[in-house]
């Protein structure tokens, strides 16, 4: 895989999920959706679970995995007052199961930082705000990370879940079957050690996966897990490819946090290429999705891509009334290929889905 550069003391993170150019293109009509669903109390089938990214708080110098402590507040002020419902981890399959006429969120924090500890941590527990919190056990204790005795104060919550996020948390998706498998192993030993039992709930590394780490990760018994594409989550998508709209001081500001608070899931069947891990010999891909028959407007949907290391509109055709063909012209550049695309509602919101592929340098 290509090579990313790494701020000294910081982990590097996926850049945005989502184009400029696509929330451009949503423009003010994300901002009236609200107006538009109170006042014509338009029904929508299934809002789904809007889930959310953090790592780092009020820690100014690393601004691509910080939010600004005024800003999660904002934040969470902004979710209470839309009365969208925050979800508990622990009754995560019955909200994406039940009550899908009610608007939700989940919370997940990844890394486990001690800036999480200090600074979110406190108003999360007043409030008892449920979340994820995903942490690699090698980093536990070191420095700027949270302790176990820290962890396990947590876990004493019945809101809050202690995700596993790996071992090392290093670019596994590259690593040999066997490597990947001993490092989730390891971390699942030291889970049991620590906390008495291992999580449910899984974040690759980086977001990012192959089929092979995938099934890795099903064979070990986790039940969920969760990459770093944007999109809504719903019954339809792959429980170990779960979307989550990742939110630093950039991506976390008001004007784009309310427009993702208007997002709704894009349900499809499939998309191919089911591995998302690619070859040189196979980039560009060619994108195919397999959406659901009863989806409205569906040919009026747009993608964008960021084929050629810049985002543009995608070129697109439909193979059939369901089947959507994303040409993908210039080979992705650098280590991460995305597509995402959207759908106006008739309620005014707007349907989102993401696919990030890993550009192996193979």
């Amino acid at each position: 895989m290509a090579t990313i550069s790494i701020v000294k003391g910081e982990l590097p993170i996926l850049e945005e999920a989502t184009s400029p150019k696509m929330f451009s293109h949503l423009g003010n009509s994300l901002i009236k959706a609200e107006k538009v669903f109170a006042e014509n109390k338009t029904e929508i089938d299934d809002f789904g679970i809007i889930s959310l990214m953090y790592h780092r708080f009020e820690e100014n110098k690393y601004p691509s995995t910080n939010i600004k402590l005024k800003d999660f507040k904002e934040h969470l002020r902004i979710i209470r007052e839309k009365n969208i419902s925050f979800i508990n981890p622990n009754n995560f399959e019955q909200d994406l199961k039940n009550n899908k006429n009610q608007r939700k969120v989940l919370l997940t924090i990844d890394d486990g930082f001690s800036s999480f500890y200090e600074n979110a941590w406190p108003i999360l527990k007043e409030k008892k705000i449920p979340f994820i919190l995903f942490v690699s056990t090698r980093e536990v204790g070191s420095n700027n990370y949270m302790t176990w005795d820290q962890i396990r104060e947590l876990k004493k919550e019945n809101f809050v879940e202690i995700g596993n996020h790996s071992h090392t948390h290093e670019y596994l998706v590259d690593e040999s079957y066997d490597v990947i498998k001993s490092d989730i192993e390891k971390s699942i030993s030291i889970f049991k050690n620590e906390l008495g039992n291992n999580s449910r709930f899984f974040s690759y590394p980086f977001g990012e996966y192959s089929l092979e780490f995938k099934n890795i990760i099903k064979s070990l018994g986790f039940n969920y897990a969760f990459g770093q594409h944007s999109g809504v989550i719903d019954e339809t998508k792959d429980l170990y490819e779960l979307p989550r709209f990742p939110i630093n001081e950039k991506y976390g500001e008001i004007k784009r946090f309310n427009s993702l608070t208007r997002t709704l899931p894009f349900k499809y069947k499939k998309v191919y290429p089911e591995e998302k891990y690619l070859l040189q010999s196979k980039n560009p891909p060619l994108v195919k999705i397999e959406f659901y028959e009863n989806i409205k407007n569906l040919k009026s949907l747009s993608c964008y891509s960021n084929e050629g290391d810049k985002w543009r509109q995608s070129d697109i055709k439909f193979e059939n009334a369901n089947t959507l063909l994303i040409n993908i012209n210039e080979k992705f550049v650098g280590e991460r290929g995305r597509v995402n695309c959207s759908l106006r509602d008739p309620s005014g919101f707007w349907r989102w889905l993401g696919v990030q592929f890993v550009v192996s340098d193979k």
